[in-house]
């Protein structure tokens, strides 16, 4: 064999020795930009603060069930509210891409309730469950999943988001 065989030889036996930890490298650097990205897709998730300029005031105690259903001023508030501080998460227009619950399936069960009074009882019930996590926000063996937005949003702004998602709802109460 001449000395440019052998250098063949050894180049593809080379190469094929250490192509699959070339690939590994390759498919390790490619899933720590996939782990970056991700970790980044959503921007800062910093809670802001929102202008409820328009909205009666509240007062300090919290209120149990949203006073603002069906106030388009509110609504409209709710919306730029909603957009900076749970869109990251919860989707564009409440439709979630999976990272976090679809909000507009929030009151579905309440929906489908044909008594009045019993339909009452479920939405004071989601208003609660709302209003606790937003406030508190949710975590899980010691891992953040919400941040809570108490002392960051006053009450004007968690209802306003509140009766924005009303009318986001998945099916219409």
């Amino acid at each position: 064999m001449t000395r440019d065989g052998q250098q063949q030889t050894l180049t593809s036996r080379f190469n094929r020795r250490t192509r699959r930890p070339r690939a590994a490298r390759t498919v390790a650097a490619s899933l720590a930009v996939l782990a970056c990205a991700l970790a980044f897709a959503h921007g800062d998730v910093t809670p802001q603060a929102v202008d409820t300029t328009g909205l009666p005031a509240l007062g300090e105690g919290w209120r149990e069930e949203n006073p603002f259903r069906s106030n388009d001023v509110a609504v409209r508030i709710g919306t730029s509210a909603y957009n900076q501080n749970c869109a990251r998460c919860h989707g564009l227009e409440a439709i979630s891409g999976g990272i976090a619950p679809d909000l507009r399936k929030l009151d579905n069960d309440c929906s489908v309730l044909k008594d009045a009074a019993r339909k009452a009882a479920c939405q004071k019930e989601i208003d609660d469950y709302f209003l606790n996590t937003v406030r508190h926000g949710r975590t899980r063996n010691g891992a953040v999943y919400m941040p809570p937005f108490e002392g960051v949003m006053n009450q004007e702004a968690i209802w306003s988001i509140k009766a924005y998602l009303e009318t986001r709802r998945d099916k219409p109460l």
